[in-house]
């Protein structure tokens, strides 16, 4: 991905206001710098020949305001404003696809741990963004390591709201992936048993079938793997969405891949130093990822109720 002063965009909504890029800055005291205190969204917006369309936005916009329900935070402004905000940023950066991150966070006020009155800070980017792990990587795979690290248990930290803080874990555990010279990590629960990636989630193939791990594996509840689900059971696939796969299953799977927003459908070719299927994209992954592109740049009509257009 290009460093943001390569990008052609200039134009972020912050706390109700159209500023200039450079100019959407907090103060170094916010609260959710120290502690991870905020809650975000990433969205797609696709290109199509009925004009710049944003994918699954209310289900996206719904996990948004959920998200602050545990930590108390209310975000001052409502969904029709923050809808609004977001298609007039997408307009104003001359953007015909885009990845868009809002994002809400305890801003400026104490720096105690309780939030206290600190404000409910809101921003909304939009950028340029492609494959999130590589071009090549959609056609050919990537290879990914077990990470070390394990994601912490929802009776821990909640594991189904997209907080900021809880990105760590990711990180810490994305980055020895590429260390190790992996493209991505795969993240285990507490138990032992897989949970997701960094910032994806997971399906195995097995004799023509989809598994997934179920949302008591510490997963984040991720609209494109609802979003696979649905294509791959209108496809006549059976999915089972609700089971505990073990690590040991990943090395003797058919096929495995990823999904996400930013991730979309990438197929996993290797798991540590074990070659997935044939080593290749497998037929089911392909089948589903060229549904999946097939439907948000809208060479179909289907779940027309899933797009909202700019």
């Amino acid at each position: 991905m290009a460093g943001f002063a390569e990008m052609d965009v200039d134009t972020i909504w912050h706390n109700g206001e159209y500023v200039d890029w450079e100019d959407a800055t907090t103060h170094v005291l916010t609260h959710g710098l120290h502690y991870g205190t905020g809650v975000f969204e990433g969205v797609r917006a696709y290109d199509t020949e009925e004009g710049t369309a944003v994918f699954r936005w209310e289900e996206h916009l719904d996990r948004f305001y959920e998200s602050t329900k545990p930590y108390d935070m209310e975000i001052p402004y409502s969904r029709e404003e923050i809808t609004e905000a977001t298609m007039e940023v997408i307009r104003r950066n001359d953007l015909e696809s885009a990845y868009v991150r809002p994002i809400a966070y305890y801003g400026y006020n104490s720096l105690g741990v309780s939030p206290g009155d600190c404000p409910t800070d809101v921003a909304i980017a939009a950028w340029p963004w492609g494959a999130y792990l590589g071009e090549d990587a959609l056609e050919n795979g990537i290879k990914a390591m077990v990470s070390s690290w394990r994601k912490h248990s929802s009776s821990q930290i909640p594991t189904n709201a997209k907080t900021t803080g809880l990105y760590v874990n990711s990180l810490l555990a994305g980055e020895e992936a590429r260390r190790n010279g992996y493209k991505e990590a795969i993240v285990l629960n507490k138990e032992g048993n897989v949970a997701e990636g960094p910032g994806e989630n997971i399906f195995l193939v097995r004799d023509g079938e989809l598994f997934t791990p179920g949302l008591s594996e510490s997963i984040l509840d991720g609209i494109t793997r609802n979003t696979v689900i649905e294509l791959a059971r209108e496809r006549g696939y059976t999915v089972h969405d609700n089971v505990s796969i073990s690590r040991g299953e990943l090395n003797t799977a058919d096929e495995l891949f990823f999904t996400g927003s930013a991730a979309e459908v990438t197929p996993i070719r290797q798991v540590d130093n074990v070659e997935i299927g044939n080593g290749s994209r497998g037929p089911i992954t392909e089948e589903l990822q060229t549904a999946f592109f097939d439907l948000v740049e809208r060479r179909t009509d289907d779940h027309e109720e899933w797009f909202r257009y700019v």
